[in-house]
């Protein structure tokens, strides 16, 4: 695996939450999102929470799945996340709030289910997430959250890292292997969850296909909606377009010029408390 997560890793503002949302809501996350939105409703909860909820891709698919009378939270450690999504249509009955997965602002039993999608890999300390999970859920309740598979097993990002690399032999930005594609291996992850006193652990690995309207696109999203951006930026303030440039050829010349898909995989876990 990739080395620690850097603090800047977790820090998604500027115009990042709206290139997020336009560009990989659509290309990485609907395609998950739907899936994981409907596991809650066999249990009948009566309070979600949503924790990292981003910009509310799947808060809004818990919108439209779970029934009227549920209640849903949703929080994200960035308050431009939680602004952008709270402003978004489909997010009216939702309630949210700005919050650490690590320090969470509820009562003990609060929930009976909570969710992640792909977020769990930005918490720095995800024993201390796994334990405030379960103390806020109430007995019997279950714990639903993604990770992606490893960065080989994902086209887009894969080769938009070694595009970007390959501009910066000497100091490659390592963002996307490092942190969302950084907590792939299955038995931490069981581990993890054991440890905080979870039973019922489940993993299921599920392969989709990403897809995009274009390889600008791909690569507007990854290099510019992730904080892939700060660390290409970094390395000079004009680097910005010439990564998105490389990136954007480099999926070309892979997939092609026009409507373009790839492979995407990912682990469905779910825990009971």
């Amino acid at each position: 695996m990739e080395g620690a997560l850097s603090e800047a890793d977790r820090v998604f503002a500027g115009s990042i939450p709206a290139l997020y949302d336009r560009y990989l809501g659509p290309m990485l996350f609907a395609a998950y999102a739907e899936d994981l939105a409907r596991r809650p409703a066999a249990l009948m909860p009566a309070h979600v929470l949503e924790t990292a909820a981003g910009t509310g891709v799947v808060t809004r698919a818990l919108a439209r799945t779970l029934p009227p009378d549920v209640e849903i939270t949703a929080t994200d450690l960035n308050q431009a996340m939680v602004d952008f999504a709270a402003a978004q249509p489909g997010a009216e009955r939702v309630v949210w709030r700005q919050a650490d997965a690590q320090a969470l602002p509820f009562a003990d039993g609060s929930f009976d289910a909570m969710l992640c999608q792909f977020g769990v890999m930005f918490f720095p300390d995800r024993a201390t997430a796994c334990r405030e999970v379960k103390r806020v859920l109430k007995p019997g309740g279950r714990y639903l959250f993604s990770v992606w598979d490893r960065i080989e097993e994902n086209e887009f990002a894969q080769i938009v890292t070694d595009a970007v690399a390959a501009l910066f032999p000497d100091n490659p930005p390592r963002f996307l292997p490092r942190t969302p594609y950084g907590y792939y291996d299955t038995t931490p992850i069981d581990n993890e969850l054991r440890a905080a006193g979870f039973t019922n652990v489940t993993i299921e690995t599920v392969t989709r296909r990403s897809r995009a309207p274009s390889p600008r696109d791909a690569a507007v999203g990854l290099c510019q909606g992730t904080p892939l951006r700060s660390e290409i930026e970094a390395r000079g303030a004009d680097q910005l377009e010439a990564a998105t440039t490389a990136a954007a050829a480099a999926l070309a010349a892979r997939f092609g010029s026009g409507a373009i898909h790839g492979k995407i995989r990912a682990h469905i876990v779910t825990a009971s408390v």
